[in-house]
């Protein structure tokens, strides 16, 4: 089973490429997803997280307030480093066990989708990487355009991913969308080709 790494920095496009790629019926194991699992109400790693930064990170029906504690360690490097320390472990095992269950269905091909791929070091885990990228001054008129957040925010989410420019140069095939999403189309097909030739399967 190929494993393929799926990344892209905020705004890139990747959740498009994502859904192009599930509507082949390839599997697609999205880490956004695993992490949302992971901080259910009554999970250990919920616990872990009002623990630390308090009560005031919770929703009113006990759930996790992703935007408020989002609002506590977007600015602070060890805060995040000490909240990815609680929920990458979680996520980590159930993509492994999504992996096993795909593995012994017979699949050729499983994606998974991690935006943080290059930051958490799992390129490792994967068989390759296939990065989405698009501009700087594109993804910002993205974000300020599209999400409505103010452009100071926009660039600031930005600024904290590593460079787009040091993934490309460590990943093995790169889908640039910053045109038509025509050009985005016929690039992700180009690319689906190459990983099923590697796979052994046919493209269609």
């Amino acid at each position: 089973m190929l494993v393929v790494g799926l990344t892209g920095n905020i705004a890139s496009g990747k959740t498009t490429v994502a859904h192009a790629l599930a509507a082949r019926g390839v599997r697609v194991i999205d880490a956004d997803v695993l992490a949302r699992e992971a901080v259910q109400p009554g999970s250990p790693a919920l616990a872990r997280i009002v623990e630390r930064w308090g009560r005031d990170v919770l929703a009113a029906d006990g759930g996790l307030e992703r935007a408020a504690l989002r609002a506590r360690v977007f600015a602070d490097p060890a805060a995040r480093e000490a909240l990815e320390q609680i929920v990458h472990p979680e996520v980590k095992r159930r993509r492994d066990a999504r992996l096993r269950a795909a593995d012994a269905a017979g699949e050729r091909v499983v994606v998974c989708d991690i935006p943080l791929l290059f930051e958490a070091h799992l390129e490792e885990d994967v068989d390759l990487v296939v990065l989405v990228d698009a501009p700087t001054a594109v993804r910002l008129d993205r974000l300020v355009r599209e999400r409505k957040l103010p452009r100071a925010e926009a660039a600031a989410m930005i600024a904290a991913q590593m460079p787009s420019e040091l993934k490309r140069t460590r990943a093995d095939y790169v889908i640039d969308n910053d045109g038509s999403r025509d050009a985005l189309a016929a690039r992700v097909d180009e690319v689906w080709r190459a990983i099923t030739a590697r796979a052994g399967m046919p493209s269609a």
